[in-house]
């Protein structure tokens, strides 16, 4: 495998397992995380997602899916700001999971919040709302893919939350989006990242 295949995207990255400390400030919650290597953002909050945290309001509650969670951080702040919210973190990279779920525990957010593989989450589960930081790099078709898959299980007149880079192709995403029925909004600009918030039609 080469060191391109072998990125965060990877369901077993093959680098060494090494665990790295992050200090998250989110929402006005300071949470202690552990990143890893093989995992998008080792050892901090990459820009895009510390731009999603400041150019939003944290759910009130509900049923919240982290899409592309890595080590946690988007679905554990909400945790911390939404105390009644239950999380479900997903994510293609077993170890990803793995940190995630460590994470909620050291947090003392085991009792709603669980890391799963796409796989692992029941076909018929609904959300109120996404929070994603997207695998963009992943490629247009298979993010296209990823996202016709999860955007569907809204619950009517739930919302999606994601943070994409101008330059990896924010504003056509935001079209497209609206092309398959998702009508998305621009919340915010900042950093040369969109804050795109998607609603699923009520029914």
């Amino acid at each position: 495998m080469t060191d391109d295949q072998d990125h965060y995207f990877s369901a077993d990255p093959a680098a060494p397992f090494q665990r790295a400390a992050v200090r998250a400030d989110v929402w006005g919650h300071e949470l202690a995380l552990t990143s890893g290597s093989g995992v998008f953002a080792q050892g901090r909050v990459d820009i895009g997602t510390s731009v999603l945290f400041r150019e939003t309001e944290p759910p009130t509650g509900g049923r919240v899916l982290d899409l592309g969670c890595g080590y946690g951080v988007i679905g554990l702040a909400v945790c911390a700001a939404a105390p009644t919210a239950t999380v479900t973190a997903v994510d293609v990279n077993r170890r990803a999971v793995l940190l995630a779920q460590e994470n909620a525990e050291t947090l003392g957010f085991a009792d709603r919040y669980r890391a799963l593989t796409p796989e692992q989450v029941p076909v018929d589960e609904t959300f109120d709302e996404i929070w994603s930081n997207p695998p963009i790099r992943i490629g247009k078709a298979a993010l296209h893919d990823l996202l016709l898959t999860w955007l569907p299980r809204l619950a009517p007149g739930g919302r999606a939350v994601m943070v994409v880079g101008k330059n990896l192709g924010a504003d056509s995403l935001q079209r497209w989006l609206g092309e398959q029925g998702f009508p998305t909004a621009r919340l915010a600009s900042a950093k040369g990242f969109r804050v795109l918030e998607t609603v699923r039609a009520t029914e």
